[in-house]
C-alpha cells in the first residue's frame, strides 16, 4: 500500500521547496511520486501530514565508529595531539563493552535520520554491526606507519582487515600526513586505482601539523616521542601538510576530512592537482578537539564540495548530522538549503550512491526525515523524526 506524506514544506534538494507538497512512497520505501498541493488536492488520497519540513535521509562521510565506547571519556578542547594521545591510551577496553556502545551508536545514528556512513576502522571490530544494521556503510580501513621502512608490512597487515571485512564495501585509505609515509602513500594510491576506489583522510587538523611539515616544529614532536619514534629521517617540505601529501595521491577521489587549517592557497593548490576532491566538515568535532572551525566562508567562496561528519563518540557527544548543521548555521551562519545539500546529496555523490539516496526524486529511495525549520528556513533545534 501507498503512503502519503506531506509537511508544511518538502526539500527535494535536486529541485526547489515546495510548500504543502506530498511525497508518495511505496512499501519498499521507494519514491512514486512527488506531489504539489495542488496536484494532490485533486485525488483522493489518505495524507499523513506533519508540521515541519520533509527531508532526504542524511550522510554522514566521516564516523569512528569503533570508538563509541569512548564516549565522555576524553577531555575536551586539549588540541589535537594531547587528544591523540588519550584515543591511543583509551581505544582498548571489555569487548563486550566496546561492541555494545558500537551496536548502541548506530541504533541512535539510524534514529537521527542517518542512512549512509562512511566509517573509518582499524580492527575489523565493527563488522558484526555493520552486517546487521539498517544504515548502509562504506568502510575506510585506515593505513599508518610513518617509518618508510614499514611501509609494505603495514599494507599486508591491512590488506588482511580488508578481506576479513568480505563482502561489505570498503577501501584502504591512509590516516592523515603525520602519520602516514611518502611509500606508504604509494602503495596505497596503487590499490585505491586497482580497485577504482574513493579515499579518506584526515587534513590540516591543527596548526602543529603544518608546522611539521613546514619546519619540524610544533607538538608532534611530543607526539612521536610519546610514541616512542625516531624521526631523524624525516626532512621537513618547507610546505604545508596538504601541498605536501596531495601529490602522493594524484587524481584519486578523496574526501578530506576536518581542514581546520586549510588557507587559500592550500585550496587553490588541492584544485590545481585534483579535481576530485569533497571536504568534509565535523564541525563539533572541531570545537570539541581544538575549540576551532574550518574556514567555511572561503571554502564555499571557492565553491569546493563540502560533505558533513559527525567524527566519533570519543570527540563529540553524540552522532547527529542535524546537530552539525545546526552548529554551522549558528557559528557560520551557513543557509539550511546549502546545508541540506552537504548533509544529503553531496555525500550521496562522494559515497556513489547518488543514484538510490541523497534527494526526494521517483525511484530513489533516500529516507525521509522531518525536521523543524522556522518561518525563515532557519533549523530550530536537533530533533529528528524518521519517516522512513
Amino acid at each position: 500500500m501507498l503512503k502519503y506524506f506531506s509537511a508544511d514544506w518538502i526539500f527535494p534538494v535536486s529541485s526547489p521547496p515546495i510548500k504543502n507538497g506530498v511525497v508518495v512512497v511505496n512499501p519498499d520505501g521507494e519514491i512514486e511520486e512527488v506531489l504539489t498541493k495542488e496536484e494532490a488536492g485533486s485525488l483522493d488520497l489518505d495524507i499523513i501530514a506533519y508540521k515541519g519540513a520533509i527531508v532526504p535521509g542524511f550522510i554522514n562521510t566521516h564516523c569512528h565508529l569503533e570508538l563509541s565506547h569512548l564516549l565522555g571519556q576524553i577531555p575536551e578542547q586539549t588540541g589535537l595531539v594531547e587528544f591523540v594521545q588519550h584515543i591511543i591510551k583509551s581505544r582498548q577496553g571489555d569487548i563486550e563493552e566496546i561492541k555494545a556502545a558500537m551496536y548502541a551508536a548506530d541504533k541512535k545514528m539510524f534514529e537521527n535520520g542517518i542512512v549512509a556512513v562512511g566509517d573509518i576502522s582499524n580492527q575489523i571490530s565493527s563488522k558484526e554491526v555493520k552486517e546487521q544494521s539498517k544504515i548502509y556503510y562504506h568502510t575506510f580501513i585506515e593505513a599508518m606507519g610513518f617509518n618508510p621502512e614499514r611501509a609494505d608490512a603495514i599494507m599486508d597487515y591491512v590488506k588482511g582487515i580488508k578481506q576479513a571485512f568480505g563482502s561489505l564495501p570498503n577501501s584502504i585509505v591512509p590516516h592523515a600526513p603525520y602519520s602516514v609515509s611518502p611509500e606508504l602513500f604509494e602503495l596505497i594510491k596503487v590499490e585505491a586505482e586497482k580497485d577504482n576506489i574513493f579515499i579518506s583522510v584526515h587534513n590540516q587538523e591543527t596548526e602543529d601539523e603544518n608546522a611539521f611539515f613546514e619546519n619540524k616544529t610544533g607538538g608532534f614532536l611530543d607526539l612521536y616521542q610519546f610514541l616512542g619514534l625516531d624521526i631523524s629521517f624525516f626532512a621537513p617540505t618547507k610546505k604545508t601538510s596538504l601541498q605536501t601529501w596531495l601529490p602522493y595521491i594524484k587524481e584519486q577521489k578523496t574526501l578530506l576530512v576536518h581542514n581546520t587549517v586549510s588557507n587559500k592557497a592550500d585550496i587553490a593548490f588541492a584544485k590545481e592537482n585534483n579535481n576530485n576532491l569533497y571536504w568534509c566538515l565535523c564541525p563539533q568535532a572541531n570545537l570539541y578537539i581544538e575549540n576551532a572551525l574550518p574556514d567555511v566562508d572561503l571554502l564555499i567562496e571557492e565553491n569546493v564540495k563540502i560533505t558533513l561528519g559527525t567524527d566519533s563518540l570519543a570527540s563529540n557527544h553524540q552522532l547527529n548530522i542535524l546537530s552539525e548543521m545546526l552548529t554551522l548555521q549558528k557559528c557560520k551562519q551557513v543557509s539550511f538549503e546549502r546545508l541540506l545539500s552537504w548533509a544529503t546529496i553531496n555525500g550521496a555523490e562522494f559515497l556513489e550512491l547518488d543514484q538510490q539516496i541523497g534527494t526526494i526524486e521517483v525511484g530513489k529511495k533516500p529516507g525521509l526525515n522531518l525536521i523543524q525549520l522556522s518561518a525563515d528556513f532557519k533549523i530550530e533545534n536537533d530533533q529528528v523524526k524518521r519517516l522512513i
